[in-house]
């Protein structure tokens, strides 16, 4: 029996986001029959609610937060700023956010010819032979039969057992893009990247803002960058209150305020303000899909138990983005969708390999690293070497009247090959996308010192951090090669 015969498709794809749509777009280059559910809005998690909403805001944010700040940064400039009227950034948002949804998405779909449906999916048959129990919105319901199954839900904000948390209004990463006011104060519990974004952007909107974080800033990255992250929240007035742990939170009826209660160096603190935001972490969105009927294992967290080859227990299920418990980038969803789709169809026998990916925090200045930070390192067993290039030694830094930050290489001590590269800085993205670069050709700290580099670009901070393993930067003249 052909393929084409057997099964009602070739591909069934579960979500409509990143990995989602690269995984169609491959399979129907490929000549392969698909299907796409989803239960919510086309587009998934990065044009909706994630990356282009919330780095919507952030820049309207900055440019606010710059007209603010310019008078102070550069003699012979005056400039002010009014309050932000949130009610018009959030429209301007949207707006940019259907365009974009319309045009990358539902319009794409159109044109490459695969079929969308507006439902929900559950998993049912065997593990031999799954299908999957569609019920749209409207309330009809069937089933279809696909060759290959990829899980591509995303993930959701995850709110953490706190006691009265349940009862109080509290905002998450996806609901407080949606607000109508600025609010006057609020708390931000979590210090990762979502936690670090979300407190700055409201800040630089006019809100009084405290973090309360159980180890520290970004603690996944260089510890320099937390320290740098410290200083420049505590200068735009973010108070961060480090190893706290929230015991309860409640609602005070009188002024309707929300009082969290939080263990800090020993004992117990009220912390105050006008709304809260949860922004302790993301969990993927797996729950509801009955993948234990057909034989496919999840983790502690929801997450479905890939191989490095994208594959789940079942060999016909894939799982590809932020249902994996990967990293959630939606560039490594994009990635896992073609990866599997070469798996899947071609046999390919790929897998997906981290070691170089690049990560990016959207503060200002931004926090961007690749490859291993120091501590990695060291826990791999490898003798490195590291060296921390203040940004007061790069001239593009200096020009911009901004040396908030630096750039940190981590080097194998024997052989001089550069195992990860970490800055804070303005552009540290783009500094990070040069690392990819240099890492993946396995260049040494001496190769990179001596490399062209165009003056004054924040990329030559690179090459200037290399030459201080062997040179005293503070002894080169601005442009000496």
């Amino acid at each position: 029996m052909t393929r084409a015969s057997r099964f009602d498709y070739d591909l069934a794809v579960i979500g409509s986001g990143g990995g989602a749509f690269a995984a169609a777009i491959r399979a129907t280059n490929l000549g392969n029959r698909v299907l796409m559910i989803e239960r919510g809005t086309v587009g998934g998690t990065c044009v909706n609610t994630g990356c282009i909403p919330s780095k919507a805001l952030l820049a309207a944010a900055e440019a606010r937060h710059v007209a603010l700040d310019a008078s102070g940064r550069f003699a012979g400039i005056s400039t002010s700023a009014a309050p932000a009227q949130i009610a018009e950034l959030i429209e301007a948002k949207r707006s940019l956010v259907e365009s974009m949804r319309a045009e990358k998405y539902v319009d794409l779909a159109a044109d490459y010819g695969w079929e969308i449906r507006q439902a929900t999916a559950v998993f049912a048959g065997t593990a031999a032979e799954p299908v999957l129990e569609i019920t749209s919105l409207e309330g009809s319901s069937g089933r279809v039969s696909a060759g290959h199954y990829l899980v591509a839900t995303g993930s959701a904000p995850w709110v953490p057992p706190i006691q009265g948390l349940a009862d109080v209004d509290y905002l998450t990463s996806t609901s407080a893009m949606e607000l109508d006011e600025v609010p006057e104060s609020m708390l931000v519990l979590g210090g990762g990247y979502v936690a670090l974004e979300q407190a700055q952007l409201f800040a630089r909107l006019g809100t009084k803002v405290t973090m309360l974080v159980r180890s520290r800033l970004a603690s996944a990255e260089e510890p320099e960058a937390a320290r740098a992250l410290m200083g420049v929240f505590d200068d735009e007035g973010i108070r961060v209150v480090r190893k706290a742990t929230v015991s309860s939170i409640r609602t005070d009826p009188a002024n309707r305020e929300v009082i969290a209660t939080a263990a800090v160096s020993g004992g117990q603190e009220e912390f105050r303000a006008a709304r809260v935001l949860i922004a302790t972490g993301r969990r993927p969105v797996t729950g509801e899909l009955n993948l234990d009927a057909v034989g496919v294992r999840t983790g502690d967290r929801g997450e479905i138990l890939v191989q490095d080859t994208l594959v789940s227990t079942n060999p016909r299920i894939w799982g590809a983005g932020d249902a994996t418990g990967h990293r959630e980038f939606v560039y490594v969803a994009a990635a896992h969708g073609t990866l599997m789709v070469e798996n899947a169809f071609n046999g390919a026998g790929r897998e997906v390999d981290y070691r170089h990916l690049p990560r990016v925090t959207f503060t200002g200045p931004a926090l961007a690293a690749v490859g291993m930070t120091d501590k990695q390192a060291n826990q791999s067993g490898i003798h490195c070497t590291c060296r921390v290039l203040p940004l007061e030694y790069v001239p593009r830094a200096l020009v911009n009247r901004d040396t908030r930050g630096f750039i940190k290489i981590v080097a194998d001590a024997d052989t001089g090959r550069i195992l990860g590269i970490t800055a804070v800085g303005k552009e540290a993205g783009d500094i990070a996308a040069a690392g990819v670069y240099i890492l993946e050709a396995g260049m040494t700290v001496d190769q990179v010192a001596n490399l062209w580099s165009p003056y004054l670009t924040m990329a030559e901070g690179i090459k200037i951090a290399a030459q201080s393993f062997n040179t005293d930067v503070s002894k080169l003249s601005c442009c000496a090669a």
